[in-house]
């Protein structure tokens, strides 16, 4: 039951991220990436620190203190530094089927570590996962600006920090809790984020937010920061590296949706038979298989 628990919290938090792609397009024009991701997990962390407080959680233990913020500095640091520079160079579409990369890089990574064995079903959940999302976004994949090839190379470098993060969490988040860990994490992340935007002047800008970038980035904030990754956490810590990543192919499904609701565009057909892919290629991935490698 709390595997069960695990995937639609990992499902739910991918959700959640792909509504957050159309609020980190409207902000990034008005602000650099780093600036962006201070805010961002910065306002994570002011809004779970108070919860953990009231809920009497006990940070991490000492002994982790050092790789739970190497943890953080590579997920709330490293990656939203790639994922919001990638969307500078290259389309939302070519930018999400990009990130799709993640559960084959975690998949990878986790056999190569000897943390989560390789299965059949699994490997076929992947790429059927994966091949939905490419299937969806096809008819926004023709058109790219010039050298739009950076911003794919900068997102597969954001899914491989993700990647690893996802293999080398989860014995820390079973001795801390998914609060802890997460807020831990944010802390770490956003200082340096913030340190780095400071020295640089980086929150110059802000000082010409208009009303509506201030709510995209509370937004970002709240939904796209504090809930999203408590939930990735949580997932971390209930199933396999594998069956978290794989949730991510349903990030560019529901940004395309958003769009439509928002802006009135069309749902096509390639969007409605590609949804029902991605979740296709999540069912097998996350349910039982024979391994490929024995786990060791």
């Amino acid at each position: 039951m709390l595997e069960i628990w695990g995937v639609l919290a990992a499902v739910a938090s991918s959700a959640l991220g792909g509504t957050s792609v159309a609020a980190t397009r409207y902000v990034m024009g008005a602000c650099d990436p780093l600036v962006l991701g201070a805010f961002r997990f910065g306002i994570g962390f002011i809004l779970l620190l108070p919860i953990a407080l009231v809920r009497g959680e006990q940070p991490p233990p000492p002994r982790d203190w050092l790789c739970v913020a190497g943890l953080g500095l590579l997920f709330f640091g490293l990656f939203p530094v790639l994922f919001n520079a990638s969307l500078l160079f290259t389309t939302a579409a070519r930018g999400a089927l990009a990130l799709s990369t993640l559960p084959l890089l975690t998949m990878v990574a986790g056999a190569l570590l000897r943390i989560e064995p390789l299965t059949g079903r699994k490997t076929i959940g992947v790429l059927l996962a994966t091949c939905g999302v490419a299937l969806a976004l096809v008819s926004d994949l023709a058109s790219a600006p010039a050298g739009a090839w950076r911003g794919d190379l900068l997102m597969v470098g954001a899914a491989l920090c993700m990647a690893l993060y996802n293999v080398w969490s989860k014995p820390f988040i079973g001795r801390a809790g998914a609060i802890p860990f997460t807020i831990m994490g944010m802390a770490a992340g956003s200082c340096v984020l913030i340190a780095i935007s400071l020295v640089r002047g980086g929150f110059a800008p802000v000082m010409d937010f208009t009303p509506a970038q201030w709510l995209a980035i509370g937004y970002l904030g709240l939904f796209g920061s504090a809930i999203t990754f408590f939930l990735w956490t949580f997932a971390l810590g209930h199933t396999t590296p594998t069956r978290v990543a794989v949730s991510v192919t349903v990030n560019p499904i529901t940004a395309a949706m958003v769009g439509a609701l928002l802006l009135a565009e069309p749902i096509r057909w390639n969007l409605a038979l590609g949804l029902v892919t991605v979740f296709v290629g999540i069912w097998i991935a996350t349910t039982a298989g024979r391994s490929l490698a024995p786990a060791r």
